[in-house]
């Protein structure tokens, strides 16, 4: 198959590497030095390429905040039957793009930022494939991450949606609460340590792409169960109540299996 990449970041070039040896694959990045660290594809800095090149299927790795326009920008050069897909975390837009484009599309949502995950070692990580899609680019990325051993599930848009405020809103607020109240610490224990380094990766991260996971519209309802087991923990260490700390210390190792 003739797949396109659209962003030579480290998802697009992650992509090259996994389907260059089976596929004839091209990247498209307007910044000609990104292109340099991909191998074994064609590499295009002008939309131009694309026509000839001819895609199939056009995989949308540009960041979240371009990935709208990255589609609307190669449209004009890629033929009615070629399949979009894209692999963004927030889904806002892309329901209604696919649905106006002409296009056949998939959308999937490989769960594994470059960030914390070991992208040679993906068999404990999560892709979510979305239902409402191509039924020939639903078995393509289902193929794809089965050979990446990874764990798929299948959601709507708008299950997605829930997910992703439960799944990374929740611990994303957690942790820029954690590192907000943060001080120096001469000699800082293994917990505290460990929760840095989260907070550091998370840091890393693109500020448009944390906004964008935050103001998920579910993500208020999440950050209020965060807020009521706060005010209860803060109860309880408050009246330092051993039994009710007991109860709620049991509650929680419940909530973990």
């Amino acid at each position: 198959m003739k797949i396109l990449i659209l962003g030579a970041g480290k998802m697009g070039t992650f992509f090259c590497d996994l389907l260059s040896a089976d596929h004839q694959v091209a990247v498209y990045d307007p910044e000609p030095d990104k292109l340099r660290f991909t191998y074994g594809v064609e590499r295009f800095d002008t939309l131009e390429n694309v026509r000839e090149f001819a895609p199939e299927l056009v995989i949308n790795a540009a960041t979240v905040k371009h990935t709208l326009s990255a589609f609307r920008n190669v449209l004009p050069y890629i033929d009615s039957r070629c399949i979009l897909s894209d692999i963004a975390s927030v889904k806002t837009g892309l329901p209604e793009f696919y649905a106006d484009c002409g296009h056949p599309f998939v959308s999937t949502h490989p769960m594994f930022g470059p960030t914390f995950a070991s992208l040679s070692n993906l068999s404990s990580e999560n892709a979510i494939i979305i239902s409402e899609g191509d039924h020939l680019g639903r078995v393509f990325f289902r193929d794809l991450y089965q050979r990446l051993q990874l764990n798929i599930v299948e959601y709507t848009f708008e299950e997605h949606d829930q997910t992703i405020a439960y799944s990374l809103s929740v611990p994303f607020a957690s942790t820029l609460v954690f590192a907000s109240t943060m001080q120096h610490q001469d000699a800082p224990g293994t917990t505290f340590k460990r929760h840095m380094t989260i907070a550091r990766g998370l840091m890393g991260e693109d500020d448009y792409l944390l906004s964008e996971i935050l103001f998920n519209p579910n993500s208020p309802s999440q950050l209020e169960r965060i807020r009521h087991q706060l005010a209860r923990l803060q109860k309880i260490i408050e009246r330092r109540d051993s039994e009710a700390m007991a109860a709620y210390l049991a509650e929680v190792r419940e909530n973990l299996k």
